[in-house]
């Protein structure tokens, strides 16, 4: 077996897999080889076991024998973002820190995974504690673009992203904070799915802002993003963040039928985000592709909105003094006394200076800077005039999205203000680095659905997301208005031709 473009789907892979076409176990040795073939050049995995996962190949390939009926992903291999937590193999969160961390337990997703029968394939490259937009930030190295190596691959959920990207695995999971699956899915070229907080458990997630993570999706189509949010969806009591609500079938929310299709297209009002759509700082190609989906939508049926979010100009200040905040108290743990990286140099001679020492050797500099800023923007004399006026401009951010969904479905606007960008550009330039989530922070901040889609290539052939937004757990609504689109332009998943292996 080849990985190639007609075999990327994970939905066509559980098709085969069940009818006996092929098995658990020749579908990882590809994937394997692939691995060895072609990560070199991206670094979008950091870590695999080989002998585990062809072990659960061979046990799910029994399982198939028998002709029982199988749980949805039940054979697949999956790739998960190295600060969700698992009990094999170290979770390091791209940093020195946690670079030989061995979590006692399973993430509550990674648990769920294996519920429904996927193959933990290996863990992917990250910004370090999942702060940064390019993935350059991890101690293993940057992580590189598929489509062109020299460019970045978006962050921090870099390697999840290029992983599936260049065909390593047919899915992976990320986290999201403020765009971080959503920016590097526009920059790869596949499909990226930001769930509802409390949608999904952060139980087991290494947390950087814990009122803005979430963990969600990548996938190379909007079925294959319902198979799995559909699998790690639901309550958990170990997070008290997590909603109680019923999950429900998302797959059959994106109705094959023409027929089906059109009826739903026809009764869904779309409001496009006229700000963003006319901004000064996008991209013009990035401009003239969603204007293009925003006919395609028109011509489908939809009702096309114009919605003002006037508060959404102060979404990265806002959220760029809360994350920091909640960072700085999140990884005040990390102190070198109960687990983790210790300082043993000279230097480290009473406690105060172990901390001290291991804090700053542990860490990188990003980190640093955002644990820096939490701390000042919470320090005495600076908490009201900074974090709790942030929090209020958070609840009229909030009040936008409240706004504009008493009026619309769903929120169509860009992912990124600009195709992926070279890497280098702007790691030494925190302000323009921070802006490339300027589309992107708003849904975190409000705890809003929202995912990217490919809709285009600009002339050098880079990938260009559109970003679709839904009330909260209107997860269903936005999958079938996403895969609406994807019919009518006939999207074909495809991977950049170094990583499609010769057909035999």
């Amino acid at each position: 077996m080849n990985i190639t473009p007609q075999t990327l789907s994970l939905t066509a892979l559980g098709k085969q897999l069940r009818s006996g076409a092929l098995t658990s176990r020749r579908l990882i040795e590809t994937h394997l080889d692939s691995v060895q073939r072609f990560n070199p050049s991206i670094n979008a995995i950091v870590s695999i076991d080989a002998d585990r996962a062809l072990a659960q190949a061979d046990h799910w390939d029994q399982q198939f024998a028998l002709g029982r009926s199988l749980p949805a992903l039940a054979g697949i291999p999956i790739a998960v973002k190295d600060n969700l937590c698992t009990k094999s193999g170290t979770t390091t969160c791209g940093s020195r820190m946690l670079r030989d961390f061995h979590s006692p337990y399973d993430a509550h997703v990674i648990e769920k995974l294996h519920e429904h029968g996927a193959i933990l394939f290996g863990k992917t490259n990250l910004d370090e504690f999942a702060m940064g937009g390019s993935t350059e930030t991890s101690i293993f190295g940057p992580s590189h673009n598929p489509w062109d190596p020299d460019r970045t691959c978006g962050g921090s959920s870099g390697g999840s992203a290029a992983a599936v990207a260049a065909g390593l695995v047919p899915a992976s999971l990320g986290t999201d904070t403020g765009g971080s699956i959503r920016q590097p899915a526009a920059f790869c070229g596949v499909c990226g799915l930001k769930p509802t907080y409390g949608r999904v458990s952060r139980w087991g997630l290494v947390s950087y802002a814990s009122s803005l993570d979430v963990a969600g999706v990548f996938a190379h189509s909007v079925e294959d993003l319902a198979i799995v949010l559909q699998a790690i969806a639901g309550h958990d009591p170990r997070d008290s963040t997590c909603l109680p609500h019923e999950v429900p079938d998302y797959l059959s929310t994106i109705d094959q039928s023409s027929v089906r299709q059109t009826e739903n297209i026809r009764s869904t009002r779309i409001g496009v985000i006229r700000d963003q759509i006319e901004s000064p700082g996008l991209d013009e190609q990035v401009r003239r592709s969603l204007k293009d989906a925003i006919e395609t939508y028109r011509k489908l049926g939809a009702q096309i909105v114009d919605i003002e979010m006037p508060h959404s100009k102060y979404c990265i200040a806002t959220y760029y003094i809360i994350a920091p905040c909640e960072a700085s108290s999140n990884l005040a743990r990390y102190d070198g006394v109960h687990y983790g990286f210790r300082s043993k140099g000279p230097e480290a001679s009473t406690l105060d200076r172990m901390i001290q020492q291991t804090r700053s050797e542990g860490f990188g500099p990003e980190v640093r800077r955002r644990i820096l800023l939490g701390t000042y923007a919470l320090s005495a004399g600076y908490y009201d005039a900074y974090y709790l006026q942030a929090l209020r401009v958070r609840r009229l951010i909030r009040q936008d999205y409240d706004d504009a969904f008493a009026q619309v479905d769903a929120l169509l606007g860009p992912t990124t203000p600009q195709p992926a960008f070279r890497l280098g550009e702007k790691i030494n330039d925190p302000i323009q680095l921070y802006l490339q989530d300027l589309f992107t922070v708003g849904a975190n901040l409000a705890g809003v659905p929202a995912l990217s889609i490919p809709i285009a290539q600009s002339s050098d052939r880079l990938p260009i997301g559109m970003q679709l937004q839904a009330p909260p757990l209107g997860e269903a609504k936005l999958l079938a208005i996403a895969a609406a689109y994807h019919r009518s332009v006939e999207h074909q998943p495809t991977i950049p031709a170094a990583f499609q292996a010769p057909q035999s």
